[in-house]
This record gives structure tokens, sequence and C-alpha cells, in this order.
């Protein structure tokens, strides 16, 4: 592969993808960035959007649609189609059958497309990456940081959130280097954090910020009352179960592995905002 063919982003437009594509340009390489408000239309729902996206790439970076996963599908397509490589963002604890209590959890999308990679004949790297510290920042929870409470059914259990620039990072080296081909990376923080750590590290950082536990279904009135569709509502409740389970308080080393450097922390996040 040479420095001069244009590298897929397919979900160039989100929390990772936006940042993959950032540090593609920064470091000279041509980035082709789909999404389905990007110029490049890629609508997951519509495989009709696939081709064009897919056509004169040999290296992508796939950020799947998790509400109707079909990675598979895009793999078939993309091999058809002559790409080499493909580095596929996917999710700590999704090979675990017991991660989810209230749901099966053997044959879940995430699974589904990593399995398709693996057996794909292609290049591959995958990424599991615990909760990402910008969904406080510029995600989900940020209307919660902007109120100043953080109202969660998570009470004293831990999570060494990661940040999305180190992702993006670990994305970039194997979209562009040797070495991390046939590797799965799994993504964490440097330590644990409990959301009242969250909350005292916004504090520190100017932000004033409490966590108030709640239980599930006041979480779920609570982000209905605000707006949020109930089926969202719901979706977020349930796959912050493991989480309040302490199923997501262990470290990875996949960023170390990756970069050979620790990575950053919930502070370095804070400080960069902005």
């Amino acid at each position: 592969m040479t420095n001069t063919d244009p590298i897929l982003v397919i979900g160039g437009t989100g929390t990772t993808g936006r940042r993959v594509a950032r540090l593609l340009a920064e470091r000279g390489r041509a980035v082709r960035v789909a999404s389905r408000s990007a110029a490049h239309r890629f609508d997951w729902t519509d495989p009709a959007t696939w081709d064009a996206a897919l056509k004169g790439v040999r290296t992508a970076y796939v950020v799947p649609n998790d509400a109707d996963p079909r990675t598979p599908d895009l793999i078939d397509a993309a091999r058809a189609l002559g790409l080499e490589r493909l580095v596929l963002l996917s999710a700590r604890g999704n090979d675990d059958p017991e991660y989810y209590t209230d749901r099966p959890n053997l044959d879940n999308g995430h699974m589904q497309g990593e399995k398709a990679l693996a057996g794909s004949g292609l290049e591959w790297t995958v990424l599991r990456p615990t909760w990402f510290a910008q969904n406080f920042t510029d995600g989900f929870f940020t209307p919660m940081v902007e109120a100043g409470d953080l109202r969660l059914p998570v009470h004293g259990a831990a999570c060494p959130y990661v940040d999305a620039d180190d992702i993006a990072e670990v994305a970039v080296a194997a979209l562009t280097g040797d070495g991390h081909q046939g590797r799965t990376y799994e993504m964490s923080g440097p330590r644990p954090l409990t959301l009242g750590e969250v909350a005292e590290a916004f504090t520190a950082a100017g932000t004033p910020v409490a966590h108030t536990p709640v239980t599930e279904e006041e979480f779920i009135a609570e982000r209905v009352a605000a707006g949020i569709p109930e089926e969202v509502a719901l979706i977020w409740a349930d796959v912050m179960g493991p989480l309040a389970r302490g199923r997501e308080a262990h470290l990875s080393t996949g960023v170390e592995d990756a970069l050979g450097r620790p990575p950053r922390s919930l502070e370095d996040t804070l400080s960069r905002r902005g």
C-alpha cells in the first residue's frame, strides 16, 4: 500500500471517525470520509450507497451501526471491490456471554463483525475500547455535565474511561503501519474512576459537577422527560448495566501495546476541551 492510496473512514463524522480522518490528513494521507452527512454518502441502512464509498480504496476504518449491524455484508462488499486492510471498531465485553444479564450476548453485532473480518482473508485489526471519556464532554452525558449533576444508574462502580484520541491514534497506526494485523487491541484509560471521581475531575477543571446515583427507572424517566426517545433511553440503561456491576473496572493495555506509551487520563481529556 502506498501513501497515495486514499483511506476510507466509514463513520468519519463521528466521535472516533472524525479524529481518525483528522490524524490521517495531518500525516499527509489522502482521506475519504464517508457517512450519511459527508460528501461521500454512506448509509448503513442503504447498501446501494456502499459501493461508491468503497471503490478505489484499499484500506478502511469502519465504525459499525449498533442499531442495525450489517458489518459482515460490508466486509463481503469490501473484499469484492479489492480492499486489502480493514480496522474495525468494536467494544470490550462483546465476547463475554455473561457481560449482560438481561439479554444474550453470544451473537451480537460486534461479535458478528469480528468473526466475519477474521475469516475474510483481509489484513485486519480490531479495536475494543471501554467507555469513551468524550461521552462526558461531547456525548450522551454532556447535558448532565452542563446541568452539574451526573444522574446515572451507577453507584460505586468504576471504569477506566478511554480518550477517543487514543483510539484514533491506534486506528491510524493500524491503518498505515505494520505489526498490527491480526491483532485485537482492548483499550482503556490509565486508571478506573467512579462517577464521583469523574465529577471531582470536572470540578477541579472548572466545571462544578456532582454525581447522584438514581435507579434505572428514574434514569429512563428523566431522559425521556429531557427529550430523549424512550427506545434510546432504554438502550443506554441496558448498556450501562455492565458498568454498574463493575464489569468495566479492569484495565486494558491496548493503547500501550499499539503505541508504546501510556493512555491519556481523564484530566488530559479535560485539559484539551475547547
